[in-house]
C-alpha cells in the first residue's frame, strides 16, 4: 500500500469515526475509496453491527455526487404495504390515506446516492420495481401510470448471504447481480480482534468523559478475555457491554475475571486469539503457548504408542527364540513438558506430512507378511489406542476451531501447504 492510500485510510477513519488498524478493515476501507471515483452500484456484505453502515457514507462523500442527496433507508423496519410508497411515492387517491401526491426517496436524491439497507428484507414486488430502476432509470408512483426518471447511485447492505436467499427464492437472481458491481466485504469483530483493544479503551474513554466518571483502564488478561469472546454483535455488543462495564463496575482497573463477570450468559468463546493475519512468535506468546501444547500432546501420544508397539513386538520375538535385527525408532522415551517449545516444521514431518512412508518403523528379519504383525500390536480390553489418523485428524481440526476456520493461517501454524491441508480436509470429511 503507497503511502498517498495509507494516508487517506488514515483521514477516512478520522473523519467517520472509524476504529481499528487491521489489515482486513483497511481492504474493506481502500475499495470504497476507490469505487467511489467510479459511478457503480456497490453491496456491501457483513454481520450485524458490524459497521456498514459507514460504507455508504464514504463513498458517497468521496463521489462527485457528494453535493446531492444521500438517503439511508432501512429495507426491514418498513412495512410490506407502504415500502413502495416510500421509495417511489404516490399520486392523491392511490390508497386510503393518499391525501395529496408525494415523492419517493427515489425522486427526492434525484442526482445523489441511495443507501437501502437490509436489503435482503425487500418484497419480492418491490424487488421488481427496484430491478427497473437500476436498468433504466425509470420508476412510476403507486396509483400512476406515467413513468418518470430519476439518476440515483444504489449503495446496498446486507448481513444475509443474498445466493441462499437467491436458492430460496426469497430475492431475485439479476437484482443480485445489478446490485453488486463492487462487493465490499466488513470484517466481524472475531476477524480483527488486534483491534478490540483499541476499541474497547475509546469506548471507555467516551464513557467517562461523557458522564464524567473515573477511566477504567484494561489489563493484559482482561484484554484477553475480550479477544478470546466471539461477539456475535460485533462493536455493537462491545460498546453496550463495555458502558455497562463502565457504569456498574467500582473498580477502576478492570481485570479479565472482572471482564467475564460481565459477559453475558452463553457468551461463546474461540479456543485461542485469532487475528487476520498470520501469527508470529514475537507478537502472540500466548497463542503460540496454546499452539505448543497441543503439539507437545500429539508427540506424546505417538512417542507412547510407538513405545507400546515396540515392547510388543520384542516380547513376542523373545518368546518365539529368535534374533531380529532391529531399526529402534528414534525417539526419546521421556515425555515433553509443557514448557518445551516444539517446531512446527517437526509436527509436519512428523504428523503432517502428505504421506505415512517416512516415518521410522521395526523391520522384522523374518520379513513377515503384514496379516502376521497383529500379534504385536494387540491390546487389552481397558487400552485406548489412537491411529495417527485420528491424532492428526484431531489436530487439524483443533486448529481449523482455533483460527475461526481460516485455512490460509491454519496451515502456517501446522507447518503444511494450504494445498495439503485442503486434501486432509477433503480426507477427513471435516
Amino acid at each position: 500500500m503507497d503511502n498517498r492510500l495509507e494516508n487517506e485510510i488514515k483521514t477516512i477513519k478520522q473523519r467517520f469515526g472509524i476504529i481499528g488498524n487491521s489489515n482486513a478493515l483497511n481492504i474493506a476501507i481502500e475499495r470504497a475509496i476507490k469505487v467511489s471515483k467510479f459511478d457503480l452500484r456497490v453491496l456491501v456484505i457483513g454481520e450485524s453491527g458490524s459497521g456498514k453502515e459507514f460504507f455508504p457514507k464514504i463513498i458517497h462523500e468521496l463521489s462527485s455526487r457528494k453535493r446531492k442527496e444521500y438517503i439511508s433507508i432501512n429495507c426491514g423496519a418498513i412495512p410490506e404495504g407502504t415500502i413502495d410508497s416510500e421509495l417511489f411515492g404516490h399520486v392523491k387517491g392511490a390508497f386510503t390515506g393518499a391525501i395529496e401526491d408525494r415523492k419517493g426517496y427515489f425522486e427526492t436524491a434525484n442526482g445523489g446516492t441511495i443507501f437501502l439497507d437490509e436489503v435482503a428484507e425487500m418484497p419480492l414486488s418491490t424487488q421488481a420495481r427496484l430491478l427497473r430502476v437500476l436498468e433504466n432509470g425509470e420508476f412510476i408512483r403507486v396509483g400512476s401510470n406515467v413513468v418518470q426518471k430519476t439518476d440515483v447511485r444504489v449503495v446496498a447492505a446486507t448481513n444475509k448471504d443474498l445466493l441462499n436467499e437467491v436458492k430460496k427464492g426469497k430475492f431475485r437472481e439479476d437484482l443480485y447481480y445489478r446490485l453488486s458491481d463492487m462487493i465490499i466485504k466488513v470484517p466481524a469483530l472475531r476477524e480483527r480482534t488486534e483491534d478490540i483493544k483499541l476499541i474497547a479503551k475509546i469506548f471507555a474513554s467516551d464513557f467517562a468523559e461523557k458522564y464524567g466518571t473515573r477511566l477504567k483502564t484494561f489489563t493484559d488478561d482482561a484484554v484477553l478475555a475480550l479477544n478470546q469472546c466471539t461477539w456475535p454483535g460485533n462493536i455493537r455488543q462491545l460498546k453496550s457491554f463495555v458502558n455497562n462495564l463502565c457504569m456498574m463496575e467500582d473498580e477502576n482497573v478492570i481485570t479479565g475475571e472482572i471482564v467475564k463477570r460481565y459477559l453475558p450468559e452463553g457468551t461463546v468463546y474461540t479456543t485461542a486469539v485469532t487475528t487476520t493475519s498470520p501469527i508470529s512468535p514475537a507478537s502472540d506468546s500466548g497463542n503460540n503457548q496454546q499452539l505448543n501444547e497441543m503439539y507437545i500432546k500429539m508427540l506424546n501420544m505417538i512417542v507412547t504408542q510407538i513405545d507400546t508397539i515396540s515392547k510388543r513386538m520384542e516380547k513376542t520375538e523373545n518368546n518365539a527364540g529368535s534374533v531380529s535385527n532391529v531399526q529402534d525408532v528414534s525417539i526419546a522415551n521421556s515425555s515433553l513438558k509443557a514448557n518445551e517449545t516444539v517446531n512446527p516444521e517437526l509436527m509436519g514431518r512428523f504428523s503432517l506430512s502428505d504421506d505415512y512412508e517416512d516415518l521410522p518403523v521395526r523391520t522384522d528379519s523374518r520379513n513377515r507378511h503384514a496379516e502376521d504383525a497383529e500379534e504385536f500390536i494387540e491390546l487389552d480390553n481397558n487400552e485406548e489406542f489412537k491411529t495417527l489418523e485420528e491424532i492428526e485428524k484431531e489436530a487439524i481440526v483443533a486448529a481449523l476451531k482455533r483460527n475461526n476456520y481460516n485455512r490460509k493461517i491454519t496451515a502456517k501454524q501446522l507447518g503444511i501447504s494450504e494445498r495439503t491441508l485442503y486434501r486432509k480436509i477433503d480426507e477427513y470429511k471435516l
